[in-house]
């Protein structure tokens, strides 16, 4: 079951901060971008626009902090107004009960520069309860990125 825009203010199971009304859908919640990072040129953008080559990868890390209990995972979809600009990505699953802010990987797939203002709206996340709450959330079952703050790349087991 997905959860609803009433679902998410609720907030029983959900945690989003900072909370802004406009990033609310009627099936989700459009997170927000804190910070750019791009490897190639080891440039991590806080402030202002960040400038992505053509043909490059690079990670975002969302302004929101985000808390799920054991009864809902996320999903997380590109904004389509970023994949008609050429970025292409590849989310996943936000676990039950994973803490913290999210870090997205995507690619400047487009053949100009790609201009990313901080605080711009990204990727949404889509909530579904499980039938079931977990028996054991994120932190416990692997819990590698649990409470990460601003993008956090791939770690070691």
């Amino acid at each position: 079951m997905v959860l609803s825009d009433a679902d998410i203010r609720k907030g029983e199971e959900v945690s989003i901060t900072p909370f802004k009304d406009k990033n609310l859908t009627p099936n989700g919640y459009d997170l927000t971008i804190t910070e750019v990072y791009i490897p190639s040129t080891e440039e991590r953008i806080e402030e202002g626009v960040a400038k992505v080559p053509p043909n490059t990868w690079f990670a975002v890390s969302t302004e929101e902090y985000v808390k799920l209990g054991k009864g809902v995972c996320g999903q997380l979809w590109i904004r389509t107004s970023w994949a008609r600009r050429g970025v292409i990505s590849s989310f996943g699953v936000v676990d039950a009960g994973f803490k913290g802010t999210l870090t997205l990987s995507a690619f400047n797939g487009g053949t100009k520069e790609l201009d990313i203002p901080i605080g711009e709206r990204f990727a949404q996340i889509v909530l579904h309860g499980l039938r079931n709450e977990a028996e054991e959330g994120y932190g416990k079952r692997s819990g590698k990125y649990q409470g990460q703050r601003g993008v956090t790349l791939a770690r070691e087991e």
